[in-house]
């Protein structure tokens, strides 16, 4: 293997780019020695293990002949992992009477996979997929319940945010932790989130406001974005007007989720790090030594993890904190 890219992120496929060495002696002649499509070909299942951990494990979809000036010939391999048959499937179609849980299993049974968790939310008269992807329409329905979707092999995995829990990484800088850039920026942050609707029913108006309150227990005693915006620049109020509830569950749920969207970005984190099979979107990590103001436990966001000549194997990696340490 001459080079390596996994890349895994919240909102795409798990994917991997792998380039190996194609040319040796086949029969007793120089030759071509991946081309016979044997041991590389489409459909085939494709892993990438750490020593017994299992860094990525998908099937091949592409493959890619290199031709180098003055060097050996290569091919790379590119694998996705089991999100590729959502991803490739556009469909329009409606569904009754059903929860966010109704519908992951309902794609996931249109696919071939298991379905592993158990989601919280409202029971909807009507959904509609227009001119969705599956990969599309889940992700979007993920993210108005505040919920994450993984593959494990040919698992669906569906949890909350809250329960996709695990032990934090911990990593120091200057050790495993090569080089990071932390950057808490209060552009994308709102004080408060407010959702309007209309009750049919009831035939009454349905309104809800988040505030910083529906952070509380993801702090650990730091201080939130919305917190320091208001103390530093003032109240900024945002109105969501792109979209409207039916029920009071469905205008909460909106509110506080696009409120802990956007107050999870306040602070940033991009660094490098010694490989790990640890080191996985919706894990998080635990950096020290960066002082009192950036010290503390990041949720994992992106994972490249990469192998060349250069570097060796390492992975960049992108966390989010919702609360910047005290002074």
């Amino acid at each position: 293997m001459l080079r390596l890219l996994i890349a895994e992120d919240l909102n795409g496929l798990y994917r991997c780019e792998a380039t190996f060495g194609n040319w040796g002696e086949v029969d007793g002649a120089s030759n071509f020695l991946y081309f016979d499509r044997r041991s590389l070909d489409f459909g085939k299942a494709f892993k990438v293990k750490l020593g017994i951990d299992t860094l990525f494990e998908g099937r091949i979809s592409a493959l890619e002949g290199n031709f180098p000036e003055g060097q050996s010939p290569e091919i790379t391999v590119l694998a996705e992992d089991r999100f590729q048959d959502l991803r490739m499937v556009r469909r329009t179609r409606t569904f009754a009477d059903a929860s966010d849980q109704d519908i992951f299993s309902r794609i996931a049974n249109d696919h071939g996979l298991s379905l592993s968790g158990n989601v919280s939310g409202p029971t909807y008269k009507v959904l509609a997929q227009v001119n969705q992807s599956d990969l599309a329409f889940v992700r979007e329905r993920a993210r108005a319940i505040d919920a994450e979707l993984w593959m494990e092999g040919s698992t669906l995995k569906a949890k909350t945010h809250a329960d996709r829990t695990s032990d934090a990484l911990e990593m120091t800088y200057g050790n495993d932790l090569r080089e990071v850039n932390v950057s808490a920026d209060l552009a994308m942050q709102r004080s408060s989130v407010s959702v309007c609707g209309w009750d049919v029913s009831a035939k009454a108006a349905i309104q809800h406001e988040a505030t910083e309150s529906v952070l509380s227990s993801e702090l650990s005693g730091r201080l939130s974005g919305p917190n320091i915006l208001q103390t530093a620049l003032g109240e900024r109020k945002e109105a969501l007007a792109h979209t409207v509830p039916f029920t009071a569950q469905e205008a909460r749920n909106m509110a506080e989720t696009y409120l802990k969207l956007s107050a999870r970005r306040f602070v940033t984190a991009r660094g490098t790090a010694e490989a790990n099979s640890k080191l996985r979107v919706g894990g998080k990590v635990d950096l020290k030594g960066l002082g009192p103001l950036f010290n503390g436990k990041y949720y994992v966001t992106e994972v490249r993890c990469m192998f060349d000549g250069e570097k060796g194997l390492h992975t960049d990696f992108v966390a989010e904190s919702p609360g910047l340490g005290r002074a």
